[in-house]
């Protein structure tokens, strides 16, 4: 088994029209043995801006709080919120630092563009190379399955509503089909207005 998969767990991240949404399973688990079912790989960096993680937990724990750090300092010193685009290269930068030794996560970048409320999703593998898109990004034990359920459910320019609907019907039915994900998911949606934040029930087997 690779070390990516050995806590399980899953992320995808969808585009709209002025809004981004990210999702994520709640299981923590020891190979096939799950250990808790509340484990969060969703985080907020900005009040535009969220970060996914999949991979092993612990790397995930540790990037979060290095995360934090780096984007507070960047704050500090530029007197600004850091832009979405920007975090993207800062994540990819603080991965290839690692390259010889790498963190075993998957990043999933989403959010809005400050003033004109652009969408941004990207992705990065474990040393940092970027995937920006248009549609939709994903990250997890559960990647095929949410590339073909994706590929069948996501449309262009997608209303808040109408995308939670969307990332949330792709992420359970990708989820459904993968033994190391599930046990329930939590849903961001993020507006010009606010974030939108719902949990939702999942199979419990």
């Amino acid at each position: 088994m690779s070390i990516m998969e050995y806590n399980g767990g899953s992320v995808v991240a969808m585009a709209g029209k002025d809004c981004v949404a990210i999702a994520s399973d709640l299981r923590l688990g020891n190979q096939a043995l799950t250990i808790a079912t509340n484990f969060e790989k969703v985080f907020p960096v900005t009040e535009r801006i969220m970060l996914g993680m999949a991979g092993l937990a612990t790397d995930v724990l540790t990037l979060r709080d290095r995360f934090r750090f780096r984007v507070n300092m960047y704050t500090i010193k530029e007197e600004r919120e850091i832009e979405p685009e920007t975090f993207a290269h800062l994540v990819s930068s603080t991965l290839y630092e690692r390259r010889f030794g790498p963190y075993f996560i998957e990043p999933v970048i989403a959010g809005l563009g400050k003033g004109t409320n652009k969408p941004f999703i990207a992705s990065t593998d474990v040393i940092g190379c970027i995937n920006f898109a248009k549609d939709f990004v994903v990250a997890g034990t559960a990647t095929d399955k949410l590339f073909g359920v994706a590929e069948s459910l996501w449309e262009p320019d997608l209303e808040p509503e109408d995308l939670f609907e969307t990332i949330s019907q792709t992420l359970m039915n990708a989820v459904d089909r993968d033994a190391f994900s599930g046990w329930g998911a939590v849903v961001h949606i993020i507006t010009p207005e606010k974030v939108i934040t719902r949990h939702l029930k999942a199979r419990m087997d």
